[in-house]
């Protein structure tokens, strides 16, 4: 099952027009709420303190030239013309880049990589695009040569990714706090802290107590609430547009942002960090490809979501432009533009597109917590699949609960959008800054670009993400010390978990049991072996560990046949079920013992405990039917000169057609005819499949 979705991914850019346009609008609840909502506050985080609204206009038609430019260049040129084509099999997201990086240049940081992994179809597909482009070039060779060899550099790209995604993490806290605190309602500016700040409270816990239902069961809801939204925003845009100012369209003109920044200077500089509002979500197009294809989101961002936005932040600045308000930090907010007759269906539209927008990334922090613990960089937590259809729908009860904990307390902290904004545009930022230094890699390592294509990407991008960044950085003690404090402290726990997972697996390696003690204790071990099939999991990928020879020691007794299981994850988005087993003998063939390796990818799901011990099970005894035959892959590990490898499937890839036995076989390999071996276990496992899926 977990490569039904990815098949059907792999499959969707041959589909007909009508899926492709299916897959755009399921995308609008998933993939844009964030960027969806964010008019809500964009223009009031702008004017909070920094910059006042004058009767020439100049400061809201500068601000519109600013966020008309920036959602153009970023989200548009950025991530639907060029980020969008770096996806790792259909995958995107910050571990996508890290992930394509570490299979070209091989600067992996986990311990347990071998040789084999690279023989993954996942692992070696490219795409037709980039066979076209040839072998490395002279430079690329170098650097890829240079990172190969430098530690100090491979564990600096590792941190390098660590820290977009601690700011995904970060900006998972702080978005569903703005979101639902942008909400206004129609209340005096006194009354703020007594009314709107206690029902934000309510409807963020409102919100984190649904997320163990999972989002399947109101996903329906998500597509229509933010397509509503979008056309009420882009309809009273036009309205505004026409009603109040039909000129405002001369301020897209870049001049007006030459005037903006003459006129106010380091006040307008600083009035960037609410302008980058206008873009927070962006990220979310590329983080969430996997769940759709490049074509059905970038139809959705340049077909409704990027007009709608254009729409309705040119007709707030119509409105504002002809309403001089004096009280700018409280009464330039989203609402004013509306008509006051649509305020209260439009504040309930906002309201579920809000609670939209927050959905969306929270569920995507599941996902980045789930990927760090399948690279063994964040502790192992407990994970719910909330739908037996749609793998990618998780719940993190433990995470979900700090969160919420995370978002009330800024919530109450802070008590207006202005200092959240200034938090939530410095994680935005962050994630965007990263997203471009690993990007100019993938150019260079990946697509064997020439060096001038990343540098000018890197120029371009970053100067205009480093704007804004030192803009918020600027704000530091107002707000955007938040997201910098949480990524300290999930970047510390994260580097501490994945540096003690290292010595660990050091520290294995070195005590492991060498293989001529092994055959000193005899085919017997030393002690009686009874009938069964003993599992001993250890993380070692060669050699035995040190804990059997405590086993061996301690113990009267040892199954008849053992098996060193380990679990690992590859630098891949999904590892296909023919693939997934890595079945090999350890010693010599009389001592019935075996290692199998199990390997997935970071975005695959971990089997239940009754299919996978099926699985283990048979994957076994075709290893022993296939054993004289030659094998897919071969590989000798260490000091075991006589242990190979070989790829075996699930029990779905051969198990068709084939006859109950006994079990008797699988206690004894060397038998002939155990091509049609099955275990009681496997036996009673099926049984149990069946009920369960009744």
């Amino acid at each position: 099952m977990d490569i039904e979705s990815k098949t059907y991914q792999n499959t969707v850019k041959k589909e007909s027009w009508r899926t492709v346009l299916t897959l755009a609008y399921q995308s609008l609840g998933v993939v844009y709420g964030d960027l969806s909502i964010s008019p809500l506050y964009v223009f009031k985080s702008t004017f909070a303190e920094d910059i006042e609204h004058s009767d020439s206009n100049e400061e809201i038609f500068g601000v519109l030239s600013f966020i008309f430019w920036t959602i153009t260049l970023v989200p548009l040129f950025k991530y639907v013309f060029i980020v969008l084509r770096a996806d790792d099999n259909g995958e995107g997201g910050t571990f996508a880049l890290y992930s394509l990086l570490c299979r070209h240049a091989r600067v992996n940081s986990l311990p347990s990589c071998q040789l084999a992994d690279e023989q993954l179809a996942e692992y070696k597909t490219e795409s037709p695009s980039e066979e076209e482009m040839g072998p490395p070039s002279g430079f690329a060779a170098r650097l890829k040569s240079t990172l190969e060899k430098r530690r100090v550099l491979q564990k600096v790209l590792l941190v390098l990714a660590l820290i977009g995604t601690c700011m995904v993490i970060g900006d998972g806290v702080l978005t569903p706090a703005i979101s639902v605190s942008g909400v206004e309602l129609s209340t005096a500016k006194e009354h703020h802290k007594y009314i709107e700040v206690p029902a934000a409270c309510v409807i963020l816990i409102g919100l984190f107590a649904l997320q163990h239902y999972g989002t399947h069961r109101v996903g329906f809801l998500f597509a229509p609430v933010i397509l509503l939204w979008l056309m009420c925003i882009s309809a009273i845009g036009v309205y505004n547009i026409f009603h109040w100012n039909p000129h405002v369209y001369q301020a897209l003109s870049p001049y007006y942002m030459y005037k903006f920044l003459k006129k106010t200077q380091s006040r307008g500089w600083m009035s960037l960090g609410g302008i980058l509002l206008c873009i927070t979500g962006s990220e979310a197009m590329f983080a969430d490809l996997g769940h759709f294809s490049q074509l059905s989101i970038k139809i959705a961002f340049t077909s409704l979501v990027y007009p709608s936005l254009i729409l309705a932040y040119m007709g707030q600045a119509a409105y504002l432009s002809q309403h001089h308000v004096i009280d700018t930090s409280y009464n330039i907010g989203f609402y004013v533009s509306v008509p006051e007759k649509l305020r209260w269906p439009v504040l309930v539209i906002a309201i579920l597109a809000a609670v939209v927008g927050s959905q969306a990334i929270i569920t995507g922090t599941f996902s980045i917590i789930k990927q760090c613990s399948a690279l063994g960089c964040f502790p192992k937590v407990k994970i719910v699949h909330t739908s037996s259809k749609i793998h990618g729908q998780i719940y993190i009860p433990e995470i979900n609960w700090l969160l919420m904990v995370l978002c009330l307390a800024v919530t109450i902290g802070f008590r207006d959008t202005k200092r959240l904004g200034n938090a939530s545009g410095l994680a935005v930022i962050t994630v965007m800054l990263v997203t471009t230094c690993l990007m100019s890699l993938v150019i260079v390592l990946c697509w064997h670009k020439n060096i001038l294509f990343a540098i000018a990407f890197v120029v371009f991008f970053g100067t205009i993400e480093s704007l804004y960044f030192t803009a918020s950085l600027i704000k530091f003690l107002e707000g955007a010390w938040v997201p910098v404090a949480l990524s300290l402290c999930f970047l510390a726990a994260m580097c501490t978990w994945h540096y003690g997972t290292l010595k660990r697996y050091e520290f294995d390696v070195q005590n492991k049991v060498s293989v001529n003690w092994l055959l000193s204790l005899g085919q017997t071990l030393g002690i009686k072996r009874v009938r069964g099939v003993g599992l001993i999991h250890t993380e070692l990928v060669s050699g035995v560990p040190a804990i059997f020879s405590h086993f061996v020691t301690n113990l009267p007794a040892f199954h008849q046949v053992l098996v060193f299981l380990c679990v690992k994850s590859v630098p891949v988005p999904h590892v296909r079920p023919e693939e997934r087993f890595l079945v090999g003998r350890v010693g010599p063939k009389q001592y019935r013992m075996y290692r199998c390796i199990v390997r997935y990818g970071y975005r695959d799901v971990h089997k239940d405990d009754i299919e996978f011990e099926g699985d283990l099970v048979c994957s076994i005894a075709e290893y022993v039917r296939s054993e004289a035959a030659a094998t897919v892959v071969e590989e000798t590990n260490g000091d075991d000169d006589d242990e190979r490898m070989s790829v075996v499937g699930t029990c779905s890839t051969y198990m068709q057609g084939v006859e109950d036995h006994d079990g008797s076989d699988l206690d004894d390999p060397d038998k002939p005819g155990t091509s049609e071996i099955r275990s009681p276990m496997a036996k009673k496992n099926k049984k149990k499949s069946k009920v369960k899926r009744k």
